[in-house]
């Protein structure tokens, strides 16, 4: 079945970097878009960023862009969001999706995995 697993989220102070990995199995990753989402306690999901699967095409919310930056590596059939300038207000549990690109643009993916916290703090 479709599993989907994060990793690397952790504490950090603010300026700081992580790498976040989505981990695919199950399908096989680059027949699909995998999207990175976030949710704070007390708020909305956001979408932070996609990457497609035809072309390798790369969507940004403007509040990452220019910091955060989303790769495949279909050999591993791992997805990365590299997470540049840290600060505060990108604490939140981190989730990646996959489905087709028109799905996880809409927000709307139908396999996501566990999530893993990103706490951005001094």
């Amino acid at each position: 079945q479709v599993q989907l697993v994060e990793s690397g989220g952790g504490l950090v102070q603010p300026g700081g970097s992580l790498r976040l990995s989505c981990a695919a199995s199950g399908f096989t990753l680059g027949y699909y878009a995998i999207g990175w989402f976030r949710q704070a306690p007390g708020k909305e999901r956001e979408a932070v960023s996609c990457i497609s699967s035809s072309d390798d095409s790369t969507y940004y919310a403007d509040s990452v862009k220019g910091r955060f930056t989303i790769s495949r590596d279909n050999t591993k059939n791992t997805v990365y969001l590299q997470m540049n300038s840290l600060k505060p207000e990108d604490t939140a549990a981190y989730y990646c999706a996959t489905d087709v690109l028109q799905a996880v643009l809409a927000g709307t993916p139908k396999y996501w995995g566990q999530g893993t916290q990103v706490t951005v703090s001094s």
